[in-house]
């Protein structure tokens, strides 16, 4: 997992969780395993949130696992065109290269650490899709797919893109040293990363040393989640055992606990983790396909928006 690496992280700033503050750890509540899918043209996902109630995830709505997968030549797979309204998606790669565009001239390229964050507010058309460089050579792909809900007060916002480069996380590491993590949006401990949010939420990768903890301060206004990308370790105080595919949903408090088994295999050297919380928005979800609303009534319509074209045309050079 090339992500974003450091030779020394013993030069990083560390998280700490001063036990003289009497915290509050949080304990794990419920420990699910994401099943195994397909997602547009037949590339394979991992459904991280399936099992899991909306009201335990918000603001959160859906996360996919791409990959990850060693494609051969001519095996690399994307999406079609398709459309979106109500929530914004979040794309990060860990290894590989994808591109994506919408029919409002947004869009880039993302490769290894990057993260794209798309605002699709009001409605876009949207294609997702490796470079024909990628098609032609095959290789690795492996990354992440998040959506995350809008407030009822922004689902109308005009579409917008972040690029987030690997370079522009935050760098931190545990008290001990034997974790790496990047701090793609909120803020752990001070540490802040690039990403903007409409609703206060925090997204970090963590690469766990075998045998290495990590436990960080969390806001207790945001709820808690872990996934495991790839290796084997622990969960909270109580050390539940978790292993890739598998999410962790915490209890309340103001700091969480994950640490790494002493062995891992061979392909996975560390323990792989995103942690993810958000403040609850607490409004009605709607959902629809590719569409995140209040009421059922605003998901017809924008499925009605999309027959008629009111959600724009797939530029010419696109199609």
């Amino acid at each position: 997992m090339p992500a974003l690496t450091v030779p020394d992280l013993t030069v990083l700033p560390r998280l700490e969780v001063p036990a003289s503050t009497g915290a509050t750890e949080r304990s794990v509540r419920r420990v699910t395993t994401a099943p195994r899918g397909f997602e547009g043209e037949g590339f394979p996902v991992r459904r991280a949130f399936a099992g899991v109630d909306l009201a335990d995830l918000d603001p959160f709505i859906h996360m996919d696992q791409m990959g990850e997968v060693e494609y051969a030549p001519g095996e690399p797979k994307g999406t079609s065109w398709h459309p979106h309204r109500g929530f914004e998606t979040v794309t990060y790669l860990i290894d590989g290269t994808f591109e994506h565009a919408d029919n409002h001239g947004g869009g880039g390229l993302i490769t290894n650490g990057d993260t794209q964050w798309m605002t699709a507010g009001g409605g876009v058309l949207h294609i997702e899709r490796p470079p024909e460089a990628l098609v032609t050579s095959g290789g690795l792909f492996h990354g992440l797919q998040l959506w995350v809900n809008l407030p009822r007060a922004q689902k109308w916002v005009h579409p917008r893109y972040q690029d987030l480069r690997a370079g522009q996380a935050a760098l931190v590491t545990s008290s001990d040293a034997g974790a790496l993590v990047r701090v793609i949006a909120g803020s752990l401990d001070g540490h802040a990363g690039p990403g903007s949010t409409y609703t206060p939420m925090t997204m970090a990768h963590a690469s766990v040393e075998p045998g290495a903890r990590l436990h960080v301060p969390w806001d207790r206004e945001q709820n808690a989640l872990v996934y495991v990308l790839a290796g084997d370790g622990f969960a909270g105080a109580e050390q539940r055992p978790v292993t890739t595919g598998q999410l962790v949903l915490f209890g309340p408090g103001e700091s969480l606990r994950v640490a790494a088994a002493g062995t891992q295999d061979a392909r996975h050297p560390k323990l792989e983790v995103v942690l993810l919380g958000g403040r609850p928005i607490r409004e009605p979800v709607a959902w629809g396909g590719p569409f995140v609303m209040n009421t059922r009534e605003e998901v017809m319509d924008a499925f009605g928006d999309f027959s008629k074209g009111r959600l724009g045309a797939i530029p010419a050079d696109r199609v």
